[in-house]
């Protein structure tokens, strides 16, 4: 056999041994339509509606939004510095509930990276000071047997230990090994099923970690659980393709792209969850802007760990606003709206405009009295924090289903009843 037979022999036996995972191009008049439901939340600029992950998910994508992006990111940053560093750490609640929260903050430094800015002098040190302390609580919180919980979530920890990596910010070794350790005993990170988004947000941090070689002596066991974490979301594909639910998927492709992996269909998994995904886009499931967010790098074939080096001279097409049509016929549906945790329960039938969301569903029932309801603001939209005066407690939360057992993967505010469905709230634990 001649050099170039050994050559080829040798590939192939490798190409046997390692599959690859890859995204092929996407349409791009569909990634377009998908970019153009980010610029109405743009114009939100609040500090409670302001999201950074929508200026990340346009810097790692294929679109952009020129002066309205750039003005994005300086209300972005008179906000932000302005709640975190005109405030210090101390023992008012009332303070600290009016900063954003450490998911937000994370976001917030993965923006400025995206923007190619590195978080430096008097002002970033406090920014980076302040993440870290948030991470030194959640790890008090945790304890050091690791039979705690974090304050906000495994999630929100990973998304902090990523956002400090991108930046080039070395952790201690026990902030990581929480994460480590949650990650060998999944049982921390979830309650009765896999949470694709959580431990694929951890595969992120880990493979952030891997590349810029922040903690050496973890380094093994980091490698380790990267490897843990590609084979539990395979494992979680669902028939359909999914890994996990539609909207875990983005983020466990960010970890799984240009990934390799002996022995595994890694390739035929990542095109079966890429279809998946654009006949999701196509029947209109995704709406919610940080879902949105994470999507578009993917389409792009980014991630956030390219946040390391981030590419800020790589062609962008401008967004155009799409200017909508009212339709001029309104039908109108009928939603059962059913609370059982509460006494006595709840049950009421409510007449609204086709194509309403089931926010529009409660709100119109809290017009007609009778029904009451609270939410908070996140970044994933409002989230239902009371029902009839029933606040939810720790560690429990108010279920969204369509009856008579099916959980809704989308909030209040992005969900659309149809004709006849009932809907229940339910006071659930986790």
């Amino acid at each position: 056999m001649g050099h170039l037979g050994v050559l080829l022999f040798l590939l192939g036996g490798l190409g046997a041994l390692a599959d690859i995972c890859e995204i092929p191009q996407v349409d791009s008049k569909l990634v377009e339509r998908l970019g153009q439901r980010l610029l109405p939340w743009m114009d939100w600029l609040s500090l409670e509606h302001l999201n950074p992950s929508i200026y990340v998910g346009l810097r790692l994508s294929s679109l952009q939004a020129g002066a309205r992006e750039a003005f994005y990111l300086h209300i972005l940053k008179l906000s932000y510095q302005h709640s975190l560093l005109g405030l210090t750490f101390n023992d008012d609640n009332s303070d600290y509930q009016d900063k954003p929260s450490m998911g937000q903050l994370a976001l917030y430094l993965l923006a400025l990276r995206a923007n190619c800015e590195l978080v430096e002098g008097r002002k970033g040190d406090r920014l980076v000071s302040q993440l870290k302390r948030f991470l030194e609580d959640e790890k008090k919180a945790i304890g050091h047997n690791n039979k705690g919980q974090p304050h906000t979530s495994y999630y929100q920890y990973g998304l902090g230990i990523l956002a400090l990596c991108v930046h080039q910010k070395r952790l201690h070794d026990s902030v990581v090994g929480k994460l480590l350790y949650a990650v060998e005993h999944e049982q921390h990170l979830h309650q009765g099923h896999l949470s694709v988004d959580t431990v694929a947000m951890a595969g992120l941090a880990f493979t952030c970690l891997e590349h810029s070689n922040l903690n050496p002596n973890r380094k093994h066991q980091i490698t380790r659980a990267i490897e843990n974490i590609r084979e539990k979301i395979l494992k979680a594909q669902t028939p359909e393709g999914y890994f996990g639910n539609v909207y875990s998927t983005p983020l466990a492709l960010q970890l799984l792209m240009k990934s390799s992996m002996p022995g595994v269909e890694l390739g035929t998994a990542c095109l079966k969850a890429r279809a998946a995904l654009l006949a999701s886009v196509q029947d209109g499931a995704f709406q919610n802007a940080l879902m949105i967010s994470q999507l578009l790098p993917v389409l792009n074939g980014k991630s956030y760990v390219d946040l390391i080096s981030p590419d800020c001279e790589a062609p962008r097409v401008m967004l155009k606003p799409v200017v909508e049509t009212p339709s001029s016929t309104q039908e109108v549906i009928s939603v059962v709206l059913n609370v059982p945790s509460v006494s006595p329960p709840y049950i009421n039938s409510i007449s609204v405009p086709a194509g309403s969301s089931l926010e529009d569903v409660l709100k119109k029932a809290q017009k007609l009295r009778g029904f009451m309801y609270g939410t908070q603001n996140t970044l994933s939209g409002p989230f239902l924090t009371s029902v009839m005066g029933k606040e939810a407690g720790e560690r429990e939360f108010w279920q969204l289903l369509r009856a008579p057992d099916t959980p809704l993967l989308q909030g209040i505010a992005e969900y659309t009843p149809k004709d006849g469905e009932t809907i229940e709230l339910r006071l659930a634990t986790w």
